[in-house]
């Protein structure tokens, strides 16, 4: 009685997850604008007849483009070092510059101590 609610409740989970994956392909194939139409038919095609196995390649041969094309779609773009500040030459160099906006009023000294024990603390811990 207890392993048969416990395969029922399996089958439950695989049959929501393969519906899931295929709501997924689905989605996926209409965005692609890469792919003609007649490739999305036959793909919606072996989805409807060979279900498992076209999901199994599917995910194997487009899976990268599909992570692509979900972060494209999110605004995600991919990890590049030009997001990064330059490492400077050396701490007198971060505290001068830091100075010169002290000098001209754009920074606070508050923010000038906070630039300051940052530049130094870089230097100690090799940041």
């Amino acid at each position: 009685m207890i392993w048969d609610a416990f395969w029922l409740m399996l089958w439950f989970f695989y049959i929501a997850a393969y519906i899931y994956v295929v709501v997924l392909i689905i989605t996926d194939l209409f965005r692609d604008e890469k792919l003609s139409g007649w490739w999305k038919a036959v793909w919606i095609i072996f989805l409807v007849f060979v279900p498992f196995l076209t999901a199994l390649v599917y995910l194997i041969a487009r899976g990268k483009g599909m992570a692509e094309r979900a972060g494209a779609r999110r605004g995600i773009v991919a990890e590049s070092d030009d997001y990064r500040p330059a490492a400077s030459a050396s701490p007198s160099d971060d505290i001068a510059k830091a100075k010169a906006l002290l000098d001209a009023g754009t920074i606070s000294q508050g923010e000038f101590d906070a630039l300051k024990s940052k530049a130094l603390g870089n230097q100690y811990f090799g940041a």
